[in-house]
């Protein structure tokens, strides 16, 4: 049996998702993983390294990814082999709430005498309900806790008192002590991201399941770059925004890294992977210098790998230009959420649709691959018809590209929860949301309804929760009609979609059917009647996911380029 100094548990959104018949819905159609959120935060990856570089022995385990790939996997029995100090589990998106809890019971059932650490935003919101738990033994809290959990495991080894660990919550005998959230970084340039340490890691542990960062990742690669943490804007329904940072996790200002190291990082990972890199966060958020920058030391290092880039407000020709001069291949997304400006408006984006079709035009003129735009359901202002007619503005969205088939439009509800920390959940009646879910353990509880819809946690004043699940179906319905009379899928595309959403609209309404059965015995039966129906219908219930991936060669076809990245030496800045 291994020893490790810590191991990094990803949970499955619920827990025991595989013996409970829950029909997750849409609740993750416009997200790379599944509803089961398998997708584990980057931090895990920016923590290991530091600890690496400090000697500490540590794994990487993705139970969710495991839970997935072979539905008789024995989590129990994995843990039980695993000999470790501690053990840090995330509870970063609140759709984890049930899965981060149980496994950190599991976890100090089987290895009583080791750690258990929870961090992430939403332990970091709910840090003093969550240390309540007996489970939980440490939260750090903050968004960047590389440095505190090695300072954390270094105490840990020498018996320093824990009051010297910065953004630390934990107990002493039994009471909650919470140290200053000290440590917020003003600039990113400390991390030193070694890609090569986690390729190491899969061929020491013979285990590639376990790092996957999602389900399907050694099909369709996927890489990530998050060159800012903290934002700028005050998105009304995002955890992240500025209002959120500046309050909960003692943010005042986004903090960078340099253009020069993300260029460094995006080179580094191409000598690993020839795969797409989706850099987090708009690069021009830093400043039109600072992305000029970026795209200048991408070209002169030579980073040939596709770059996807967000975009949180229209941008001008230039800058696709200079993408296009500079990059291989690229390609864009941006979220109006809504075709209605006033809505767009009240969610913090204030920009006309005119901008956004100019940004649009001008990009695909200039060499972009794809733009991706995701218009949501469940906003304020927005009532049914008007939902609908997002789905219609596409129709038009395609008449001035002249249907060009590099515009992918997404619609999808704002599911499951509203982000704690946001100003939606913050100030919930000045923006007409109904808010169903207050506390850490009340979100957990929600999660283990066998219904989506059910298991939303708002419904606004123009919209119930019923009627946010039916215009989701019916927006869906509406734009893969209008996306089949445009040219951009073809009749079977058209059919095979319509019918997946019927077939998910009516599990639905059964359901509801079901759930209202007195009897517990007959309505448990009946419900596990539809568990395999369910499980069917998880993933691309009304988007399809695949048009989420960028054409690459699997994990494993880029073995002989894995090799060659594992015997360079890394590009460092001079």
């Amino acid at each position: 049996m291994s020893k490790y100094d810590l191991v990094l548990l990803h949970p499955p959104a619920v827990y025991d998702f595989r013996k409970r018949s829950i029909f997750y819905g849409p609740v993750s159609d416009v997200v790379p993983s599944t509803p089961i959120f398998e997708m584990y935060p980057f931090g895990f990856t920016t923590m290991a390294n530091h600890l690496h570089k400090e000697g500490y022995k540590v794994r990487i385990a993705n139970l969710a990814s495991m839970m997935l790939n072979d539905r008789n996997f024995d989590v129990e029995r994995f843990l039980k082999k695993m000999d470790s100090e501690a053990f840090g589990i995330d509870l970063h998106w609140l759709p984890h709430a049930h899965g981060s809890l149980e496994i950190a019971k599991l976890v100090k059932n089987l290895h009583p005498n080791s750690k258990v650490v929870m961090g992430g935003f939403s332990s970091t919101y709910y840090y003093e309900e969550l240390i309540q738990y007996p489970q939980v033994d440490f939260i750090l809290r903050g968004d960047s806790t590389e440095i505190p959990i090695c300072d954390l495991m270094n105490s840990l080894d020498k018996g320093d008192p824990l009051e010297r660990v910065p953004n630390l919550s934990w107990k002493d005998d039994g009471r909650s002590k919470h140290n200053p959230m000290s440590f917020v970084p003003e600039d990113l340039d400390y991390m030193d991201i070694d890609y090569g340490w986690m390729i190491k890691s899969v061929i020491r542990y013979r285990d590639m399941e376990g790092f996957k960062p999602w389900k399907n990742w050694d099909q369709n690669p996927l890489t990530v770059i998050i060159p800012v943490k903290g934002c700028s804007l005050n998105c009304v329904e995002c955890g992240g925004s500025c209002y959120a940072m500046q309050r909960f996790l003692g943010r005042d200002r986004p903090a960078f890294r340099s253009p020069e190291k993300v260029a460094e990082d995006l080179y580094n990972i191409q000598c690993y992977l020839k795969a797409p890199t989706f850099i987090v966060g708009d690069i021009r958020m830093a400043g039109d210098k600072w992305a000029e920058r970026l795209l200048e030391e991408a070209k002169r290092i030579g980073v040939t790998n596709h770059i996807a880039f967000e975009l949180f407000r229209p941008a001008g020709e230039e800058l696709f230009r200079k993408m296009d001069s500079s990059l291989e291949g690229y390609s864009l997304e941006i979220s109006p959420d809504s075709h209605d400006e006033n809505v767009r408006k009240m969610l913090g984006r204030n920009y006309s649709n005119q901008a956004m079709e100019v940004t649009i035009m001008k990009a695909l003129e200039n060499g972009c691959e794809r733009f991706d735009l995701f218009f949501m359901i469940g906003l304020p202002g927005q009532d049914p018809d008007n939902a609908m007619a997002s789905s219609e503005y596409c129709r038009h969205l395609f008449s001035i590209v002249g249907n060009d088939r590099r515009l992918v439009p997404y619609t999808a509800p704002l599911a499951p929860f509203l982000d704690p920390g946001s100003l939606a959940f913050e100030n919930p009646d000045k923006y007409g949301y109904r808010v169903l879910a207050r506390t850490l353990e009340e979100h957990r509880v929600l999660l283990t309804d066998p219904s989506w819809k059910r298991v939303l946690s708002y419904e606004t004043i123009w919209m119930s929760r019923d009627q946010i699940a039916e215009t989701s179906y019916d927006a869906a319905d509406l734009l893969n009609q209008i996306r089949f009379d445009c040219g951009q899928i073809n009749r079977d595309e058209f059919e095979g979609r319509a019918e997946r959403t019927s077939n998910a609209r009516d599990l639905m309404e059964r359901l509801d059917l079901v759930l209202e059965i007195k009897d517990g015995d007959e309505r448990e039966s009946r419900l596990s009647q539809l568990r395999e129906e369910g499980y069917a219908l998880m993933e691309s219930t009304i988007c399809q996911k695949r048009e989420l991936e960028w054409r690459t060669r699997g994990a494993f076809m880029n073995a002989p380029r894995v090799f060659l990245g594992l015997i360079r030496p890394k590009r460092r800045r001079a």
